[in-house]
């Protein structure tokens, strides 16, 4: 039997009528229309599907949509705009850090949640922060050196 779930995505209000235990990755794609997150493995094993949960990164994919009723709900389109990108989005424009961009959303993401908590990393402690997630194209010392760049360049959390 559907439900009527309140959710704050992106700042912004929604009331969205849901099957009990549906997941979050599914609202943010198939409810608000949201195609930042992706959904990879499914089983919180890839980081495609991170998003912020208060402002922490969580794996959409396996996460209660009920469990997000009432919290702040952050996805990779509620950090900037293609006008006006996050610093960290830019960075990785910048350094051309995408090759099939699969995996994007779950490095920027992570990042985030991580240069907010560390804002000046080495270079070893983002690969750990990243460990997690999963890139099949090869691109992750770009991945890399993106979040060096917005770390240099003091990106605000």
């Amino acid at each position: 039997m559907a439900k009527t779930v309140h959710l704050k995505v992106n700042g912004q209000s929604h009331d969205v009528s849901i099957e009990p235990g549906t997941r979050l990755l599914y609202v943010l794609r198939d409810n608000l229309g949201l195609h930042g997150p992706k959904f990879g493995c499914g089983l919180s094993q890839c980081g495609a599907c991170t998003v912020h949960l208060d402002g922490k990164a969580i794996r959409s994919c396996v996460l209660p949509v009920e469990a997000a009723e009432g919290r702040a709900v952050t996805t990779l389109e509620g950090l900037g705009t293609v006008a006006h990108p996050d610093p960290l989005q830019q960075a990785f424009i910048d350094e051309q850090a995408v090759q099939c961009g699969y995996c994007i959303n779950g490095m920027i993401m992570t990042a985030k949640a991580f240069l907010r908590s560390n804002p000046h990393p080495t270079r070893d402690e983002i690969k750990q922060a990243l460990d997690g997630n999963l890139c099949r194209c090869g691109t992750h010392m770009r991945i890399v050196r993106a979040i060096e760049r917005a770390a240099k360049a003091g990106a605000p959390a």
